[in-house]
């Protein structure tokens, strides 16, 4: 490593949910590379994730229901798991790092805990965000509404008394879960809804960072197109959607057809499968999309992000969270359409797909795109701003 850029200490925090860790997996292994010590506070289950990349891993159990994925249907609900997560995880980062503190601490959207405790040691912290971030009027126009439902009150008293009593600067829920001084939106830019209002002093657009792909897959030599279905990691207990695929797709004539059904879902649940689709419980997406004509896709930012990186035509089934609005938004950037998964019947789900494909401006589209999301920086620019950040704190 240059004498010009000094070995520091880099901390991350982040959650055990897979979309949520690999976005910045890049990033982190990235500045392993330069020299700098990286720790990483996350719960065990996250160890193999975290593991290839050389940093060093701080176990902090989670008490985040990942694995089962069963988490509150009412907004507050599932909000009030992240913020007792971070209540009970806050004096375990104090354990691990008060007496060896980071020069920086980046953490994931959802690490509250890490950022209570930057401002306790007054170090300086980063967000890597792996979806869409807030913009000038989001209060008004997303947060105000929210405070009017069920359940608004109770949360946030209860989490301006844990801002107030855990040493944190920022005691304001609204702002402390909010746009921090320094962010890093690890998504393309053209994944953001009213990019031209995001504070470009506070947040960097650094693009996708994803790891090289060492993963292969051979598209069979008969196969004019090919077409990958997948619903991410979390949202996939879903098998009559999948029984719906079959029927759109099984059997099209030159369709090579990759579903991807995840672990809830065991093949023997499809019934029949088709000569021209093969199922399995995990695939190598990424790998897939660089070969695909067209990808049926939950929505999910990580997914998004991966078909605009390959410049793949979508077809957006959104199930849960941000994936309406990003749905949406794909579906403003010319690539996508957007079908909600009770009205993803095998004749809709054929037509979307004959629609797409025929249609030269979203070929056009997926291209520019493409070349846009490839353009932004990524991982080296995303290390960069972090040692910027850490020379002027020093």
């Amino acid at each position: 490593m240059p004498d010009s850029r000094p070995r520091a200490h880099i901390a991350m925090v982040g959650i055990p949910a897979v979309s949520h860790v690999l976005p910045s997996l890049r990033i982190i292994r990235e500045l392993v590379d330069r020299g700098h010590r990286v720790t990483y506070a996350n719960d065990p289950t996250a160890a193999e994730l975290i593991a290839p990349t050389g940093a060093e891993l701080v176990p902090v159990p989670s008490t985040l229901p990942v694995a089962d994925n069963d988490w509150p249907d009412d907004p507050f609900g599932a909000m009030d798991v992240f913020l007792d997560d971070a209540i009970q995880v806050l004096p375990r980062l104090h354990a691990a790092y008060d007496d060896d503190p980071a020069d920086v601490y980046l953490y994931d959207i959802a690490g509250y805990a890490a950022r209570a405790l930057a401002e306790s040691q007054g170090r300086p912290c980063v967000q890597l965000s792996p979806t869409f971030v807030a913009w000038d009027g989001y209060d008004e126009e997303v947060v105000a509404p929210m405070r009017e439902l069920p359940g608004a009150d109770a949360y946030r008293s209860k989490f301006a008394a844990w801002l107030a009593a855990c040493g944190a600067t920022t005691t304001d829920p609204d702002s402390f879960a909010g746009v921090p001084d320094s962010a890093l939106a690890l998504i393309p830019k053209a994944m953001q809804p009213n990019a031209e209002r995001v504070d470009t002093d506070r947040v960097t657009f650094v693009g996708p960072c994803f790891e090289p792909t060492t993963d292969e897959w051979h598209r069979p030599a008969d196969a004019q197109n090919v077409l990958l279905i997948s619903l991410g990691s979390a949202y996939t207990r879903q098998p009559d959607f999948y029984r719906r695929c079959l029927v759109a797709f099984g059997n099209l004539p030159g369709w090579h057809v990759v579903l991807q059904i995840g672990k809830y879902v065991e093949p023997g649940e499809l019934g029949e499968i088709p000569p021209n689709i093969e199922v399995h419980q995990w695939v190598p997406q990424r790998a897939i999309l660089e070969q695909a004509d067209a990808f049926v896709t939950h929505a999910g930012m990580g997914g998004s992000s991966e078909g605009l990186w390959a410049g793949t035509p979508m077809i957006a089934v959104p199930q849960a969270v941000d994936q309406f609005m990003n749905a949406d938004r794909l579906v403003e950037l010319g690539v996508a359409r957007r079908l909600d998964t009770a009205d993803a019947t095998a004749d809709a789900l054929r037509t979307a797909l004959d629609e797409l494909i025929t249609d030269p401006q979203v070929a056009r589209r997926s291209r520019q795109l493409r070349a846009d999301a490839r353009a932004e920086g990524g991982t080296a620019r995303a290390a960069d701003l972090i040692e910027e950040i850490v020379g002027r704190a020093r």
